[in-house]
């Protein structure tokens, strides 16, 4: 057993210092589990007790972290983050990853804070954008524009390996002209230097006979442009005309692929321009949960793992440890 004050010292050290629960637990004498469970209890009166924690929220993001792999054949388990974009805070963690948990735990919450959110940030997934229809009908969806963009690289580098496999028969290797151009043409076009872009056409004009992937770097660098409009009606337009565009039959299968993809998002995409949120605190939130599951060699239990996240990312207030007594 341990005394008030030392169930309030580790829990301190575990929660808001990070340091792994067995390093502690060798301090003090004691077990594993010893630690563990006032680590727990203290954490969860501290969490009860922080009413003012949370306060409103004007802009939420949701994002899945991988909370550990299960059994004989690692089965994926997930867990989703609910992060005060605004404030960078950590809000709650939920397991599961489906519309229906997420649906729910949003149900759990008080009306008059639910309806405080104006923006609702995601990353283009089906499953978030069905939750957010259903409990925050009133907030705007906002598409995060780095998952935007990424997904324009990924169809430009989709292309760029299927015309690799068809004019050399395999795989990019040293050498291989497209393979070569791979990193100049996922960078963004003004980041490229007058050599690099001379570097870019000649590797193109050797490894890519069609135009294919000339085509498809055209189409990525048109879907960064989104970001530079300033208007909203402006960017709005603009989106639907590129991605009734990049749905011609001229263009590779993998950008019409993407155009049919901006078409169904493009208010999700052009909302951005009103409401400068990212889903940027969200990631950054989800790297501090990572540093708790690196200095404790992973989970399995989630109820572990969620106290000790809204400990180290939550923001609870420290100063009420003193004050409160666990049940």
């Amino acid at each position: 057993m341990l005394t008030s004050r030392a169930a309030r010292w580790v829990t301190t050290q575990v929660g808001r210092s990070g340091r792994p629960v067995q390093e502690v637990a060798e301090e003090l004498g004691c077990d594993w589990h010893t630690v563990n469970d006032e680590v727990r209890r203290w954490g969860q009166a501290l969490l009860d007790a922080d009413g003012d924690r949370v306060g409103t929220v004007e802009a939420v993001g949701v994002d899945e972290t991988l909370f550990w792999r299960k059994g004989r054949f690692r089965t994926k388990q997930w867990c989703r983050s609910v992060v005060d974009v605004g404030g960078h805070q950590l809000i709650d963690i939920v397991a599961g990853r489906t519309a229906n948990s997420a649906e729910a735990w949003f149900r759990s919450q008080p009306a008059e804070w639910l309806e405080g959110i104006r923006w609702a940030v995601l990353d283009m997934s089906g499953p978030y954008r069905k939750a957010y229809d259903r409990v925050l009908p009133h907030a705007l969806q906002v598409a995060d524009p780095f998952h935007v963009t990424r997904l324009a690289n990924q169809r430009l580098d989709e292309v760029r390996r299927r015309v690799q496999n068809e004019t050399m028969g395999h795989r990019g290797r040293k050498g291989d002209p497209l393979y070569g151009a791979r990193r100049l043409l996922t960078a963004a076009a003004e980041r490229i230097s007058d050599r690099g872009r001379t570097r870019l056409r000649g590797l193109l004009d050797a490894g890519d006979p069609h135009g294919e992937v000339r085509t498809a770097w055209h189409a990525k660098e048109t879907v960064w442009d989104i970001y530079e409009i300033d208007s909203l009606a402006v960017a709005l337009r603009y989106t639907l005309q590129l991605a009734d565009d990049l749905q011609d039959e001229s263009c590779p299968t993998e950008i019409n692929k993407l155009g049919r993809t901006i078409a169904r998002w493009a208010p999700q995409i052009t909302n951005w321009h009103i409401s400068k949120v990212t889903n940027g605190p969200t990631e950054a939130l989800n790297n501090l949960i990572k540093r708790i599951k690196r200095a404790a060699f992973g989970f399995r239990n989630f109820a572990n793992y969620r106290i000790r996240a809204l400990l180290y990312a939550g923001k609870p207030n420290w100063d009420l440890l003193a004050t409160v007594t666990p049940n």
